[in-house]
């Protein structure tokens, strides 16, 4: 016997950063499982090739900066005008810089932050205020880090109060949200072999396509497999690494 599955066809995903990275391949394999999705990015090439390979009847792009509220809601528009709901939204957009606590110059702090923590915090307002104007719940899926658990690697603090704020902030809107059938659910992944990952600096010459990472594909599986749990049931925080990272 199978296990109990949500089917995710037809149902509207909105995904942030969706241009390449994890967003991307969160996009790719919800679009895999039927769904359709409205994918944000600062980029155009990137949702560009989306809408190439799977067609506008099943892929909107949105341009727009995350920092901005007006973004959120254009995102959550955009789902409702093409598809006439939205179900879930997936934050992912961020921003991070490797270094000690007076490495990072007063804008990377101010992106960092703004990017990261309010970006996911218009997100969430946006969706929460379409999950109640439509009704039957829904999902709002944080992507987080192991940094903002005390765990990650030194010389990240900035970097890791921002997440450490997704990570509280999901758990504070489950308590919220919850008893209103709207789940949410924090993914937390160790070293990821992204784009993100490299340009951040923890690496410096070395490429994370060569260490003991995991692929961008590992987690936009487990956002997929989040939102196809039952609705009887919810994930509050998943934690990942691979295999060879120690913590």
């Amino acid at each position: 016997m199978p296990a109990p599955s949500r089917d995710l066809t037809g149902t509207v995903v909105v995904v942030t950063g969706a241009g390449g990275g994890i967003g991307g391949a969160t996009v790719g394999l919800a679009l895999e499982a039927g769904a359709r999705v409205v994918a944000g990015d600062l980029r155009e090439d990137g949702l560009d090739r989306l809408v190439e390979e799977w067609g506008p009847e099943r892929v909107v792009t949105v341009l727009g900066d995350v920092r901005e509220e007006s973004t959120a809601d254009r995102l959550v528009a955009a789902g409702v005008e093409a598809f006439g709901r939205v179900d879930s939204v997936v934050a992912n957009a961020a921003v991070g810089f490797y270094g000690g606590v007076l490495d990072q110059t007063s804008e990377q702090v101010e992106l960092m932050v703004d990017v990261t923590l309010k970006g996911t915090i218009w997100l969430a307002r946006a969706a929460v205020r379409q999950f109640r104007a439509q009704g039957g719940g829904g999902d709002v899926v944080i992507i987080a880090s192991v940094a903002g658990l005390l765990i990650g690697g030194g010389k990240e603090a900035v970097y890791a109060a921002t997440k450490g704020a997704q990570v509280n902030l999901g758990y504070a809107l489950d308590r919220e949200l919850r008893e209103e059938g709207i789940r949410t659910t924090v993914i937390a992944p160790a070293g990821v072999n992204t784009a993100f990952a490299a340009a951040d600096g923890r690496f410096g010459d070395g490429d994370p396509a060569h260490g003991p990472f995991m692929e961008p594909a590992d987690i936009g599986g487990a956002v997929v497999h989040t939102l196809q749990q039952p609705r009887r049931m919810r994930t509050e925080l998943w934690t990942m690494w691979s295999l060879a990272e120690k913590h």
